[in-house]
């Protein structure tokens, strides 16, 4: 039985009990400090050493007031109405308020992640990823761990156990 320390003020995990969860589940990570960032373009001055893929996160709704959490390679170009038209999205995609942003995930602006699903325990959240991030066209994924002030790189294939761990499935698109 899996036990792990939440996060005081909310059910939501932080930072140590992700990575408690992350070991529980054997991942192995690596983790860079840095500053507070809140924009991609200012954590590159951090991160761009690293090997790998680093993430941009938005966290979206459609028209139904569906949610969904998109994860891509930094630079890509997220279209959000071609993204809406892939995915099904009826009326297309926006993005959504913070405050559901903290009440689902458990994360502000600024710290959107692919990790925070382990906070979405009623699954309203449909995971969408670019597909050049589970394909093996990298060795390591860059997510924030639920906070700005690091950044945690993941393997393409624990990524997606991790993904499958919290209930969600890894929906790919393309761009």
């Amino acid at each position: 039985m899996m036990k792990t320390v939440m996060a005081e003020e909310s059910q939501h995990m932080n930072q140590e009990s992700l990575n408690k969860y992350l070991e529980e589940l054997h991942i192995e990570t690596v983790t860079v400090e840095h500053p507070e960032v809140f924009t991609v373009e200012t954590m590159m001055q951090y991160v761009s050493h690293l090997s790998g893929a680093v993430t941009k996160n938005l966290f979206l709704k459609d028209k139904k007031k569906n949610l969904y959490l998109l994860a891509a390679r930094h630079d890509r170009e997220v279209k959000l109405a071609e993204l809406g038209k892939q995915v099904g999205a009826s009326g297309g995609l926006r993005l959504a308020d913070e405050s559901i942003l903290l009440e689902k995930l458990g994360v502000k602006q600024g710290c959107v992640t692919g990790f925070a699903l382990v906070n979405d325990k009623e699954r309203n959240v449909k995971f969408l990823v670019d597909s050049q991030l589970v394909d093996d066209t990298y060795e390591m994924i860059y997510f924030h761990p639920l906070n700005n002030a690091a950044t945690t790189g993941i393997s393409p294939a624990n990524l997606v156990k991790f993904v499958q761990a919290t209930g969600h499935d890894a929906i790919q698109v393309k761009f």
